[in-house]
C-alpha cells in the first residue's frame, strides 16, 4: 500500500498515542510493531495501528498530520473511536 497516509499507533485502548505520516503504511506499521527503529513508539510500546487515513498526495497527508498533532488528545481519541470503536489492530486489514 504505497500511498501517503496519516496514522495513529497506540500502546493499548486509551493508552499512549503516536501520530505519524508515511508513504508506505504497511512497512511503517510493521516497523512500529516490531520496534525496528529506536524512538517514541518502541519506548512506549505503541504497536497497535488503531487509525489511518489515506491521501492522494504527500503534501495533504503532511498537512493533516500537523492538524491532528496540534489537536487535543480528546480529538485523537474521537478519530480512533469513529473509525475503530473496538480499538482493534488494523494492521491485519492492510496485509
Amino acid at each position: 500500500m504505497k500511498r501517503p497516509a496519516v496514522y495513529i499507533m497506540a500502546s493499548a485502548r486509551n493508552g499512549t498515542l503516536y501520530t505519524g505520516v508515511t508513504s508506505d503504511l504497511v512497512r511503517r506499521a510493521w516497523q512500529h510493531r516490531n520496534s525496528v527503529l529506536p524512538g517514541f513508539t518502541s519506548r512506549y510500546r505503541c504497536k497497535l495501528l488503531v487509525w489511518y487515513e489515506l491521501h492522494e498526495e504527500m503534501q495533504s497527508a503532511i498537512a493533516r498530520e500537523k492538524q491532528i498533532k496540534a489537536g487535543s488528545r480528546r480529538a485523537k481519541l474521537r478519530l480512533v473511536e469513529a473509525m475503530n470503536p473496538t480499538w482493534g489492530d488494523l494492521y491485519g486489514d492492510l496485509i
